[in-house]
């Protein structure tokens, strides 16, 4: 078993994934843990697996840096794609970070996000009738993605007979982050672009025109910006729109569909929940962490520096691999294992230090009551059929998950 898991390791290669590895890539992401931590992969860039090397990673601003003009230039090219995650918020060091952050942060304030309650339940409710009168589901389309699209299209008031092309926008802009991108995926990526683009600037023209609530309107807030007189300019405002909701969709539909799953799957634990509902705040946290929805980042060294015991040049791109991180042994015990009650649990899907995620308090919001709720009118649901996994690395969730609700 350990010399299979060194030639796993060995032979690991981020551009050259097995239909296994998409599967179920815990028993690789262990190997490298174990064997070669800091991993030199045959395109020169390195993978980090182990929790500590990530933490010092992620609050070393200073040497590992978050901007992608570098990394991106070559992988997209002149186009929309280069473009907008080269102006997002994720994919800039401070000040333009702390410039940009600071403004969204503000739309997400803690009063904001409690404000958003009553129209979430309600908005979840409503898809568990659907539901149940259908007395099946397809818990992906039916449930998990729907909810999401819903919240971030409420932050930014877009009108729900317009929000039909934003999950496809969406799904087509982040497949294009995956390590190796095919033309066809590219096309499709910077088409979504330019028509996500096209749609905002009507958008915004019409709330320049008529503001919304700035403390309820996320967009109106972005266009007003500070007291200070601090504002984004149009490139930005309209990228980082974008970005919300790309951050705010796929994220937490993987949350809630990977959660439902892993529940499913782990029946004792299911039960746990159902017997004590108040758990669903660390259920949530153990969902998180035991099948990250984001599992990669990147980051590039400025200056050389030592990780792990290892010296990396200036200019070395670095994934951090979130995934392999939260069930490392040496900061979760028995981290193979889903439970429910897991505490403490500092595990690393949101990340940490100053790229942590800016709008985690709503998605662990997102993910207590749809979760919570289906489980409280269904108690007895099943996985139906095979679920389809997204067929990617970066984020992990199902495209598909037949389900009946018993």
């Amino acid at each position: 078993m350990n010399a299979s898991a060194k030639e796993l390791a060995a032979h690991f290669d981020l551009e050259k994934l097995t239909a296994e590895f998409y599967a179920d890539p815990y028993p690789t992401y262990r190997a490298l843990r174990e064997n070669e931590p800091v991993k030199r992969l045959p395109n020169g860039t390195v993978f980090l697996t182990r929790y500590d090397d990530l933490v010092t990673t992620y609050k070393n601003t200073k040497s590992f840096s978050s901007d992608k003009k570098r990394e991106f230039a070559p992988k997209y090219g002149d186009t929309p794609l280069y473009e907008h995650h080269t102006t997002s918020l994720v994919f800039n060091d401070p000040p333009a970070h702390t410039r940009v952050r600071r403004l969204i942060m503000g739309a997400l304030s803690p009063r904001a996000i409690a404000g958003m309650e009553p129209d979430i339940v309600k908005l979840v409710d409503g898809l568990l009738d659907a539901i149940a009168t259908k007395g099946q589901c397809e818990l992906i389309e039916d449930f998990a993605a729907s909810i999401p699209i819903e919240v971030i299209g409420n932050l930014l008031d877009v009108p729900h007979d317009e929000r039909a092309p934003l999950r496809d926008w969406s799904l087509a802009i982040l497949g294009a982050l995956e390590p190796v991108v095919s033309p066809e995926v590219a096309a499709r990526g910077n088409k979504a672009v330019t028509d996500f683009l096209a749609y905002l600037e009507t958008l915004v023209a019409r709330r320049r025109e008529k503001p919304g609530n700035p403390e309820r309107d996320v967009l109106t807030r972005l266009i007003q910006g500070e007291e200070n007189g601090e504002r984004l300019t149009e490139k930005e405002l309209l990228h980082n729109c974008i970005f919300l909701l790309n951050a705010g969709h796929e994220t937490t539909t993987n949350l809630i569909g990977n959660g439902l799953v892993a529940l499913h799957r782990n029946p004792d634990q299911k039960q746990r929940l159902i017997d004590n509902p108040d758990m669903i705040k660390t259920a949530v946290e153990e969902m998180l962490r035991y099948e990250s929805s984001n599992q990669l980042g990147n980051r590039m060294t400025t200056e050389r520096v030592e990780l792990g015991g290892v010296m990396l040049d200036a200019g070395t791109s670095v994934t951090l691999c979130i995934g392999a991180a939260n069930r490392d042994p040496a900061q979760f015990p028995d981290p193979e294992s889903f439970d429910v009650a897991r505490s403490p649990n500092r595990h690393l899907a949101f990340a940490t230090g100053a790229h942590q995620c800016a709008g985690m308090a709503l998605a662990r919001l997102e993910g207590a009551i749809a979760i919570s709720r289906f489980l409280a009118r269904f108690p007895n649901y099943a996985v139906s059929g095979a679920p389809v996994r997204g067929g990617r690395v970066r984020f992990r969730g199902f495209l598909n998950v037949p389900c009946a609700i018993g």
